[in-house]
């Protein structure tokens, strides 16, 4: 399975990540793909991470099973995200657009606190939405409004069984 990581936006939803990025942005992109090349060698699978860059941007290593796309000057790395989404791959990002831009392209979109739990084996008892600093990973101003469920009121929707899925690869 191929993971598209949003490198910031996971980064600032971890305190430990958070803290290695005020030392210096260099230093939490280390942090960032030390964890991810973990996963990679506990799943098998593939990951890219997508960091905002400047200039002509750029690609490096960064791990093993890891690698780390720089956007340019002209694109951000969100825009670089949704570029990159395709029917199959998991993308991780907190942000409501990347994840509506994920959905678009037939890919499963999954939130950083649910993708930072999971790698870390946290148990998440607390509810599917809420992050280690007890927030909630829902966008500001995104109003909950109920809506009608065809079937069976028991299952998950599909793309909820498709991230769980994703997420449970994690886990082996």
């Amino acid at each position: 399975m191929h993971w598209l990581v949003d490198g910031y936006n996971v980064i600032r939803r971890a305190p430990e990540l958070a803290d290695r990025e005020r030392e210096s942005l260099e230093a939490g992109r280390r942090a960032l793909c030390r964890l991810l090349s973990t996963a990679a060698r506990a799943s098998g699978d593939r990951f890219t991470v997508v960091f905002d860059g400047s200039r002509e941007g750029g690609a490096a290593g960064g791990g093993a099973g890891v690698h780390v796309v720089f956007s340019s000057a002209r694109e951000t790395a969100d825009r670089v995200l949704a570029r990159m989404a395709t029917a199959g791959a998991v993308v991780v990002s907190s942000d409501r657009e990347v994840r509506q831009a994920a959905a678009r392209a037939h890919a499963i979109a999954i939130t950083a606190g649910q993708f930072l739990s999971r790698v870390r084996g946290a148990d998440r008892a607390s509810g599917p939405d809420r992050v280690p600093d007890g927030t909630t990973d829902k966008d500001d101003g995104e109003a909950s409004q109920p809506r009608t469920k065809k079937g069976n009121p028991r299952r998950l929707s599909k793309k909820d069984r498709l991230a769980a899925r994703a997420l449970g690869r994690l886990g082996r």
